[in-house]
């Protein structure tokens, strides 16, 4: 059976509206916190993820470049001297 209760209705829409006003409140609340955080952490001289990954890889690199060259200078020394 079908009612066709206008109060029904009109509270369903309210409730609804309430709703998805709050879920809008709720997203910009959320994208205000994460902004001053960002700016609040900047001022701290932090390094984001994505910078600390890079200079990671650099230093890797530089690593491993070090470590060849090296063996390459014991190579080219043990040759002089034998």
């Amino acid at each position: 059976m079908q009612t066709e209760n206008r109060l029904f209705d009109d509270l369903a829409k309210i409730v609804n509206g309430a709703a998805g006003t709050i879920a809008g409140m709720t997203r910009e609340a959320e994208a205000a916190t994460r902004e001053k955080m960002k700016e609040w952490l900047g001022g701290m001289d932090f390094v984001s993820r994505d910078e600390f990954e890079a200079v990671k890889a650099m230093a890797i690199a530089a690593r491993e470049d070090a470590d060849a060259l090296k063996a390459r200078l014991d190579a080219l020394e043990a040759d002089q001297k034998g």
